[in-house]
């Protein structure tokens, strides 16, 4: 009982939650694309953070990531650019997955047209 008491006393850890994906930008740049992606997390610091976006085809295999080296702690929503991602000319759409440290890869996305 006494060791069930003092459990009770230990911190919980922190709810995680996914980054939210805010908004999206695609230009075409001669045969390659960049995309612009918002994201709102609420990072804590080192401990829990928005830590990369990645571009995905709609069968998942992902053709470009960009990785977020810090916590944006005091600049939310932020917004990081990649260039350079190749996509087939077949492909009119692209899915945009966002990932945290504590998460990894979020289950949801947002899908992105590509004008």
């Amino acid at each position: 009982m006494r060791l069930a008491f003092l459990t009770c006393l230990l911190p919980l850890p922190a709810l995680a939650d996914p980054a939210d994906i805010v908004a999206v930008t695609a230009t075409r740049t001669g045969e390659a694309w960049r995309f612009a992606v918002t994201l709102a997390h609420a990072d804590t610091g080192w401990d829990d953070y928005a830590d990369g976006w990645r571009v995905e085809l709609p069968d998942g295999t992902v053709l470009a990531t960009r990785t977020l080296f810090h916590p944006h702690v005091d600049e939310q929503p932020f917004t990081r650019s990649l260039g350079g991602v190749e996509i087939p000319e077949d492909v009119h759409e692209v899915t945009i997955r966002a990932s945290t440290n504590v998460e990894g890869w979020a289950d949801t996305t947002r899908s992105v047209p590509l004008p």
